[in-house]
């Protein structure tokens, strides 16, 4: 077997990467551990780290792989490489057998996997944290201002004649701004953090946050202010949802929430769907409870496109895209490598669950 074919990859890269690859040890392929990836269109640099010391099973499209056929190809795997879309529970455990020692997810959050049921088995288990977080906050920052100056309605009222018909309104498309405005962050870790130091920027004039206990660094560093989370929601003209998905945080967004919200509130979420009850939203949004929503994140997802929240003027929504840059991509799917092959190897994860 030639190095083309042990590495499929290669193609992809310069003749000097190949050639380094093609200088690899010769391993007996039989004696290797097995790992299956989920999908792919994961970066390159992934696929070719595990390739090195692994014999490498890849989901042949750039969609997530259906049950049947992951249930299937994870039988006898010793590692897996996986993202939110697929869901790890004991019946998935079951299936793969008592071979498999490392699972590594490319996201920080990790609700789509039992950790309980991995521990009991010995699997370890590791994720991407920190790396995504100034990608998420720069697109937590784009959304809110994309949802609270209007901008997605804007844009169609180019096209619709709406510009044309009303010229220069005085009052027309404005929208709310961010100087002297109070903002409510609720999960005010990595990515809270970083969306609050970029909010300062904007001339904010408080910012809140809720949580078990204060920070210190929030206090030294934004002159942030601990408050219950119903007064953070009654204080605050942007409420930010930065918070993971877990029992106490499921649905705690619902209509008893968005109306103790200002009218004039907009809420955020780059989070987690399942914080927000939509239904709720849907009905704060359509009878004036609230002002407007942005959303990255849904559930489910995909969103039907048919989804009610799509067909609001004032709901800006966003397909998940809150790491979507490339150089962010490319450092999770790279980590989410060495987790695994730490994990294979019997050593501490770089980023354990």
């Amino acid at each position: 077997m030639d190095n083309e074919t042990c590495f499929p990859c290669l193609s992809g890269f310069s003749a000097s990467r190949r050639f380094q690859f093609r200088n690899l040890r010769n391993y007996s392929m039989s004696s290797l551990p097995s790992v299956l990836i989920t999908r792919n269109d994961v970066p390159k640099e992934s696929i070719m780290l595990l390739q090195s010391r692994c014999k490498v099973e890849v989901w042949e499209k750039p969609s997530p792989i259906p049950r049947e056929e992951l249930l299937k190809l994870v039988q006898g795997k010793n590692g897996l490489y996986c993202l939110i879309t697929e869901k790890i529970n004991a019946e998935l455990l079951d299936a793969a057998g008592p071979n498999l020692k490392a699972i590594g997810t490319m996201s920080v959050g990790h609700d789509h996997i039992d950790l309980e049921e991995c521990k009991k088995r010995g699997i370890v288990v590791g994720n991407t944290p920190d790396v995504l977080t100034d990608a998420t906050a720069e697109l937590t920052i784009a959304l809110l201002l994309a949802t609270s100056r209007r901008l997605m309605e804007a844009t169609k009222e180019i096209t619709n004649g709406g510009w044309g018909n009303c010229a220069w309104g005085p009052l027309w498309m404005c929208g709310t701004s961010l100087s002297g405005s109070t903002i409510g962050i609720v999960g005010l870790g990595r990515i809270g953090f970083g969306v609050a130091e970029r909010l300062k920027a904007f001339k904010v004039k408080n910012i809140l946050y809720s949580g078990n206990k204060p920070k210190i660094e929030a206090t030294e560093k934004l002159n942030a202010k601990l408050v219950s989370f119903e007064e953070l929601l009654k204080q605050s003209d942007f409420v930010i949802v930065c918070a993971a998905l877990n029992s106490s945080t499921r649905g705690i967004f619902n209509m008893e929430a968005f109306t103790k919200m200002k009218r004039s509130a907009i809420f955020i979420n780059t989070s987690r769907g399942g914080i927000v009850q939509q239904e709720d939203l849907y009905k704060a949004l359509t009878t004036g409870i609230i002002k407007a929503a942005g959303l990255d994140v849904m559930d489910p997802e995909p969103l039907p496109t048919d989804d009610k929240l799509t067909k609001l003027p004032n709901c800006v929504l966003l397909p998940h895209i809150g790491s979507a840059t490339v150089e962010t991509r490319t450092t999770m799917a790279l980590l989410t490598a060495k987790n695994i092959l730490a994990g294979l190897d019997g050593k501490p994860l770089p980023c354990p669950l």
